[in-house]
């Protein structure tokens, strides 16, 4: 989870950055930099931990100027370390940068930039960014900060947030988006402006600000500034006023929390991802959950623990566990389990999966598996929460607050925790061979920048929402891996919209629920071209036999399924382990549009509390 601040104008833009980073600390706390222009050079201080250490570091050894980058970082590539903390400067010294994100492809620019004579100081992917940024300056670009940033990009795979700084051009920074790996918030101010990857950071410094879309490309100055696109376009932009209200201000461009959530996915899984895959020798590394080769092949049964969302997404991770690292997965709800005595001993791990590491019926579910011996692991996203206090090792969500009643973001990224947890048992015990393992981490990867494609379909989901908001009953389908999807979709319409929704295995319709299809009664069918696909254009037809209104969430490129569905939402082809995170986005967005189109108070739906902590 890491912060981006920018300034440049007529002030000091050290103690300016340094007060936003602390604003966006929560994004990041393993290490942290800045990087300022003066005298004629750019100076950078960088340290390890928390933004207390810089403060400490500048205060011992100030720099000063009025332009600045700063960054506040939670590892991806490179263990926490100084020489690993942005920003990121250009082997000639002549460019600074910092990043959000993840480059796919960083081994072989890495390579190839190597071939050229190029020496790194890192371990981090970012660092191949400045590099790239340096080499067209001095080919093609005639060191201009804007064309050698756009020219560097465009050779990146993934999604990323970019600022750069140069000391050829002293008096500008240079921002870029690419899909959604956090957003770029250009502060406007009086002969000063601010860039920063989120609100609060630069509040108190401006309100009014304009936002960058994907593939775009800012220019900055201290009194003015350019917005263009990937491909040099020139773009109009909306200047938004922010209201200085923290709750507001926190919602941004976004009209509910849960909106906001949603569009913050493709981010919040970075970060969760962030840290536990050493893309370089190809290992998970779970830092918080200390488990020996030796522990890992003991392991006979894992229980998960788990209540609503989180349930549905342990029954994702069920799949996961036992597919890549070949260990008996049972799910329970955690309201359910201390009362029925269950079996355990110490060669069970019990997982609890709760947001807030506050809910108490998973917190007692956990007293029990403790009373019985088992080993404690919990998924959390509260730090310091009680779950994660009482538990043997845990895994944090790293989704950043949700303010949202319905989760959204935690949902996803406690999915992904759940595959980097497989992958790292599978990895332990031994049955993962390199390819299978090579091939699990290049698809994590790509998993942000699809989450962005996705979130890009959003305006089809919202026109879609105009057509159904009027029913009043709702059945979900889904098969294998996606049945939890169904379930899951169908309780984000029914806690938001207090529509009537069901979510069902697909292949148990024709037992029971196939009496209550009607033209009243529209069918959401999960039907992605994977290997349960021709059982669901099945389900698909049986419900178009009895007159209802077909929904289906489908694979892009697949035509045929517009032929037997009413209306068709498109994702990206993925793994099919993965494709549940992308399937419910759409589900997410709709159930959210649903709420709004039939008025409902999205984020404090009725008789609902984000966290349960009583039983």
């Amino acid at each position: 989870m890491c912060g981006i601040v920018g300034y440049v104008g007529a002030q000091n833009a050290t103690p300016i950055i340094i007060d936003g980073l602390q604003r966006l600390e929560y994004r990041g706390y393993d290490s942290a930099g800045v990087a300022v222009f003066q005298d004629g050079a750019i100076h950078l201080r960088r340290d390890v931990g928390k933004l207390i250490n810089l403060r400490n570091k500048l205060h011992a050894d100030p720099i000063g100027g009025g332009i600045g980058i700063g960054h506040t970082r939670w590892a991806t590539h490179g263990v926490p370390a100084e020489h690993n903390a942005h920003p990121h400067i250009s082997m000639d010294g002549e460019f600074v940068v910092v990043h959000n994100g993840i480059v796919e492809n960083y081994l072989e620019l890495r390579e190839e930039l190597q071939a050229e004579g190029v020496e790194f100081k890192s371990e981090t992917d970012t660092e191949v960014i400045v590099q790239l940024v340096a080499r067209f300056a001095a080919n093609g670009a005639q060191g201009d900060i804007t064309e050698a940033t756009r020219k560097a990009v465009g050779y990146l795979r993934g999604a990323h947030a970019i600022v750069v700084m140069s000391k050829r051009q002293p008096d500008r920074l240079v921002a870029v988006r690419i899909g959604n790996a956090g957003g770029v918030a250009i502060g406007l101010g009086d002969g000063e402006n601010f860039i920063a990857s989120d609100i609060p950071a630069i509040l108190e410094q401006t309100r009014k600000m304009i936002f960058l879309e994907t593939r775009q490309v800012a220019t900055v100055w201290a009194d003015h500034y350019t917005v263009q696109s990937l491909d040099g376009a020139p773009i109009s932009v909306v200047t938004h006023d922010i209201a200085w209200d923290p709750v507001s201000a926190a919602k941004g461009e976004f009209k509910h929390f849960m909106q906001k959530e949603i569009f913050e996915q493709a981010r919040s899984l970075t970060d969760t991802i962030r840290g536990r895959v050493e893309f370089e020798r190809e290992e998970i590394v779970l830092g918080d959950l200390v488990l020996t080769p030796e522990q890992a092949r003991d392991l006979q049964r894992i229980v998960t623990v788990a209540c609503g969302t989180s349930y549905y997404s342990g029954l994702v991770g069920k799949f996961y566990i036992e597919n890549i690292a070949r260990v008996n997965v049972e799910v329970d709800y955690g309201s359910e389990y201390r009362y029925r005595d269950p079996i355990l001993n110490d060669k069970t791990a019990v997982l609890a999966i709760t947001q807030s590491g506050e809910t108490v019926d998973t917190l007692a579910a956990m007293e029990e598996a403790r009373a019985k011996g088992a080993q404690l692991w919990s998924i959390v996203n509260a730090f310091g929460s009680q779950a994660m206090r009482i538990a043997d090792g845990y895994i944090t969500m790293n989704a950043g607050p949700e303010i949202g009643v319905a989760s959204t973001k935690a949902f996803t990224s406690s999915i992904v925790d759940q595959y980097l947890l497989a992958l790292y048992l599978g990895q332990q015990r031994g049955v993962l061979t390199p390819t299978q393992r090579r091939q699990h981490i290049h698809d994590l990867a790509r998993l942000p920048d699809l989450v962005g494609r996705v979130l890009d379909n959003s305006a089809a989901v919202e026109a879609l929402a105009h057509k159904l908001y009027h029913y009043t009953d709702f059945l979900y389908l889904g098969r294998g891996i996606n049945y939890p999807i169904a379930l899951e979709g169908a309780l984000k319409l029914k806690e938001i919209s207090y529509i009537h929704a069901e979510g069902y295995p697909a292949g148990e319709m024709k037992h029971g629920p196939i009496a209550l299809i009607d033209e009243h009664m529209p069918v959401l069918a999960i039907a992605l071209k994977d290997s349960v696909y021709d059982k669901m254009i099945s389900q698909i037809e049986q419900a178009k036999a009895r007159g209802g209104v077909v929904i289906a969430i489908a694979t892009e490129g697949d035509t045929f399924i517009s032929t037997k569905a009413d209306h068709v939402i498109y994702i990206p082809e993925a793994p099919e382990l993965l494709s549940p995170i992308l399937a419910v986005i759409p589900l997410q967005l709709l159930a959210y549009a649903v709420a709004v189109a039939r008025g409902a108070d999205v984020d404090q739906p009725r008789n609902l509390a984000k966290s349960v902590t009583v039983e």
